[in-house]
């Protein structure tokens, strides 16, 4: 039954796991330094984008702990493995930063009608920095994103962490220049609105699937269709689809054959799970056949039929 062709997880190199290393360490040090250099600057557009690292690193630190924990598989108790892991990891990380993101953009807004003088230097050259590590960071990974959809999610994180870095040199050069203090709530209001968007989408996709919602890219009537058209299935109904992780489906249904049609069981099972492979990829599921429809079913089959 457990159709082990969960091809979504390659083989865990150990370059992608070193790299991963070397990226959270690099981005922990930027966040660090902005934190710092935000606070001697009154830059509050560098602790925001020190905010925007930090969850960088921490996705990094997911796809690192995913990673290892993906080698551990299941065990008798989790019989599932630990996949969920993951995605309880990344809702706690999301909530946190939704109040940081929120007293950002709070205290930008404060700034607004009360702007405060700002070290536009300081403010320029730790950008730089930050900046400096993104771009090395994003180099490592580059290689590894192609084919994993792990350091890929971490690489897009790494590169828009590089954007909101040349944001704030932009900001720094103008308040330097022109002392623009204004400049800075700009950009800690852009940042922090983008944090907030990010996170809205990432929290409705985590919620779902702590929820076991249906995903999203799967139409439960299409599917009953499918399966229904199947060679000799004369009902399908009772079908539950709910995501495991952010990559793995998963399907139980019931579906009605003859009772002379008993001693192809296999076959028509076989059929139908390679539809639901191929076009649904949905790489496990659980299949209960009967002969006659479940009492609840009964009704449905009628005006079927």
């Amino acid at each position: 039954m457990g159709h082990n062709h969960h091809h979504h997880h390659p083989n865990v190199d150990d370059s992608s796991i070193w790299k991963l290393w070397v990226s959270i360490l690099l981005n922990l040090t930027i966040t660090l330094a902005q934190v710092i250099g935000g606070i001697i600057a009154n830059s509050l557009a560098l602790l925001s984008d020190a905010v925007h690292n930090f969850n960088d690193s921490m996705s990094l630190v997911t796809t690192l702990v995913t990673k290892k924990i993906a080698k551990k598989g299941a065990s008798s108790s989790k019989t599932f493995g630990y996949k969920r892991a993951e995605i309880i990891g990344a809702f706690a990380n999301l909530i946190t930063l939704v109040i940081v993101a929120l007293f950002l953009i709070k205290e930008g807004i404060e700034r607004f009608v009360d702007p405060l003088p700002i070290d536009g230097l300081t403010m320029f050259w730790v950008a730089m920095i930050g900046l400096a590590a993104n771009l090395i960071t994003a180099a490592l990974l580059w290689k590894n994103s192609k084919d994993d959809i792990n350091m890929r999610s971490a690489f897009i994180h790494i590169l828009s962490d590089a954007l909101s870095s040349v944001g704030v040199i932009i900001g720094g050069w103008l308040i330097i220049q022109y002392n623009w203090y204004i400049i800075d709530t700009i950009l800690t209001l852009f940042i922090g609105s983008y944090i907030l968007w990010h996170c809205y989408h990432m929290l409705r996709e985590t919620i779902d699937i702590l929820m076991e919602a249906k995903p999203e890219n799967i139409n439960i009537d299409e599917l009953k269709l499918e399966m229904a058209g199947v060679d000799k299935v004369c009902d399908v109904h009772h079908i539950h689809v709910w995501r495991l992780d952010e990559h793995s489906t998963l399907l139980e249904s019931h579906i009605v054959i003859e009772k002379e049609d008993l001693d192809e069981m296999e076959t028509i099972k076989s059929s139908i799970k390679k539809l639901l492979h191929d076009k649904f990829e949905i790489y496990h599921s659980t299949l209960e056949f009967e002969f006659e429809p479940c009492n609840d079913h009964k009704h449905e089959v009628a005006h079927q039929h």
